[in-house]
């Protein structure tokens, strides 16, 4: 889950919640390629953070008692490979996005131990069995991937709270092909915009669902999630404009 910190306790956005939000980034670009292939992208991007073990009850807590941030849970083999098989299920190509995502995640984790280079390995030869399978070059892969991973970056930068202030720009992602996006937030509260203007409108608006909570210490896991079920919701809305 994403944590943010208010005045008068934590503001919870579920990393499932945060996907939505991607994927709603998403569907106001312009598709590109197969129609089963764009459906395909939008489905990657809305479930790629799922699978997470026993995710409602074991959310984490920080060793002070505070809501744990994903950020500071370690890298877990086991939900990486539960959504590589939930993957499976909605086909290959969903499948190389997905696998696509967990190497860019992870890569860096290479030679700490045996089992997580094997997982590593796998993705990299299913990635070239699943493209020459689907006829499906690496630039076309990349070209999807890069706007999940586009999606991804944006919507955490939202529900981080990361927009900067005084209509300074903060980039979202340079993908393969070389172009930079940056987010910028004009300081007189009109609408967020995104430079070049990569949507297919001109004016949209996203929200996500965060929970509310006003209790900054926790005894356990136990307590949080009792709270976080009979907590407050309030719904975050960001407005976009082209520039």
């Amino acid at each position: 889950m994403i944590v943010n910190y208010t005045a008068d306790g934590w503001q919870i956005i579920y990393q499932q919640a945060h996907g939505q939000l991607a994927a709603q980034l998403a569907w106001h670009w312009q598709p590109f390629g197969p129609s089963d292939r764009w459906v395909g992208l939008l489905s990657a991007i809305a479930q790629h953070d799922d699978e997470q073990r026993n995710w409602d009850g074991h959310y984490g807590l920080t060793p002070a008692g505070a809501p744990a941030n994903f950020t500071m849970k370690e890298f877990s083999l086991e939900q990486a490979e539960s959504l590589m098989r939930a993957a499976r299920f909605q086909g290959r190509w969903r499948s190389l996005l997905t696998s696509m995502h967990l190497s860019t995640l992870y890569e860096s984790l290479r030679g700490e131990n045996k089992t997580t280079d094997a997982f590593l390995d796998d993705q990299q030869t299913s990635q070239s069995q699943w493209r020459k399978q689907l006829k499906v070059n690496k630039q076309e892969a990349q070209q999807a991937y890069d706007l999940m991973h586009w999606c991804d970056r944006l919507s955490l930068i939202l529900c981080r709270h990361e927009l900067p202030e005084m209509s300074r720009a903060l980039e979202i992602y340079t993908g393969q092909d070389g172009q930079r996006y940056d987010v910028v937030r004009p300081s007189d509260n009109r609408p967020v915009t995104v430079t070049p203007w990569p949507f297919r409108e001109d004016s949209f608006t996203v929200s996500v669902e965060a929970s509310i909570l006003r209790q900054l210490q926790f005894k356990d896991d136990t307590e949080l999630a009792t709270s976080l079920r009979e907590a407050p919701i309030e719904t975050l809305t960001w407005n976009f404009q082209k520039p």
